[in-house]
């Protein structure tokens, strides 16, 4: 349907709306236990519905509802309920953005639910041409970058090499750190600094969550320390790096299972200052030199364990949480949840980085959205922004009289 035809079919139009109680017209029909209520908008009033629009919509999403303009989602086609809400939200500022609070602030009751019903009953959106790229496994990603770490670190990430560290089971955040520090120089380290200049941060997470992926198991190398001396020592160490070496503090490395000559020149580094830390620099400065090869002893004795780390969701993982919600393939069926299919993908990322930022306000989708990383995000609204949109029509069953 299109904006010239959309009067003619009004009196085959059902918006779903959310009405106040004093907005009630003799039309409207409230449902049993909750605030939808039916409203039926006739020829007439899709008619004043497509003038509202035209005077106070159209600049921005078009008199047909889709949009040309970069960061303005099309509204042709959605879902009229969601319309309504979102206009009254505007009006009632629970969401602010400055041009739609201009453009619905003097609207009544009645325009709103008219413009609704208008947008609600054209022609949806065509879904955007080409084919969507898939999004990145970052699994497989790090895995790629790691085949430059086995040769010293191991294949599996646990090293045998006296001097190397093991790096299967590591938390991500430490790891990062310590890449970070590398690059920076902060740790001196030529070799690692060589190999990490060149990563970017999108590299450096996802190297850092094949290996945190990664089964963990203690070094097979020598160690030189007493290890029943070092747990003495490591009773201080404990509330950082926890009971046994196995950290429950995000951030804060695991030192179970871990090369006991690379922990000794990790501790070494912070006693004499060549490793910047000054959480580290004062327990490190304590120690001596023999009970330095001891603590390492005992934390390399330890069995390690996998850190609190999930395999990221992939592309079509994603997709069917969103199609719980927002129907299949973003085609949905509920009045106040909105239609995603055939939406302007750059429109879709900015709403998920909103939600993801706390910047929209949203409890079930900052829920959703917290788990998502850019590429995710672009691939995601890559994906609705190819699916076909479908009309919905909602139709009034008569009640059953007894």
């Amino acid at each position: 349907m299109t904006a010239r035809s959309a009067p003619a079919l009004g009196l085959a139009l059902l918006l779903s709306a959310v009405l106040p109680a004093a907005a009630q017209s003799p039309r409207v029909k409230p449902a049993a236990g909750d605030d939808l209520r039916a409203v039926h908008a006739n020829a007439a009033d899709i008619a004043e519905g497509r003038r509202v629009a035209e005077s106070s919509c159209a600049r921005c999403h078009g008199a047909s509802g889709i949009s040309t303009t970069k960061g303005v989602p099309h509204i042709a086609g959605q879902r009229a309920g969601y319309l309504y809400a979102q206009l009254r939200a505007y009006q009632e500022r629970p969401r602010t953005q400055s041009p739609m609070e201009g453009a619905v602030r003097f609207l009544r009751e009645d325009a709103l639910v008219k413009v609704a019903a208008y947008y609600a009953g054209l022609e949806p959106p065509r879904p955007s041409a080409g084919k969507a790229a898939a999004a990145a496994d970052p699994v497989e990603a790090g895995k790629a970058l790691a085949a430059a770490c086995g040769a010293c670190h191991g294949e599996a990430g646990v090293s045998a090499i006296p001097g190397m560290p093991s790096l299967a089971g590591l938390d991500p955040k430490s790891f990062v750190a310590a890449m970070s520090a590398y690059k920076s120089g902060a740790r001196r380290d030529d070799t690692m600094k060589s190999l990490a200049t060149p990563l970017t941060e999108a590299a450096l997470n996802n190297l850092a969550l094949y290996y945190a992926l990664l089964k963990p198991g203690r070094a097979t190398t020598p160690s030189s320390g007493d290890a029943a001396a070092g747990r003495k020592a490591a009773a201080a160490c404990a509330g950082c790096h926890g009971e046994g070496g196995v950290s429950a503090i995000p951030g804060t490395p695991s030192l179970a299972g871990q090369d006991a000559q690379y922990l000794a020149a990790a501790t070494q580094a912070y006693k004499d200052g060549t490793r910047k830390d000054e959480t580290m620099k004062g327990p490190a400065a304590a120690l001596e030199a023999r009970a330095v090869q001891d603590l390492a002893a005992f934390y390399a004795a330890q069995q390690p364990q996998p850190p609190n780390v999930r395999k990221p969701l992939g592309l079509a993982e994603w997709i069917e949480r969103c199609d719980r919600c927002h129907g299949p393939n973003g085609n949905s069926i509920e009045p106040l949840m909105p239609a995603l299919a055939a939406q302007r993908a750059d429109w879709l990322e900015a709403v998920l980085n909103a939600y993801r930022t706390g910047a929209r306000k949203s409890s079930a989708m900052s829920a959703m959205s917290a788990g998502l990383g850019e590429s995710d995000i672009r691939a995601l609204s890559a994906h609705y922004s190819r699916q076909t949109a479908r009309p919905v029509v909602y139709v009034l069953v008569p009640e059953k009289r007894p």
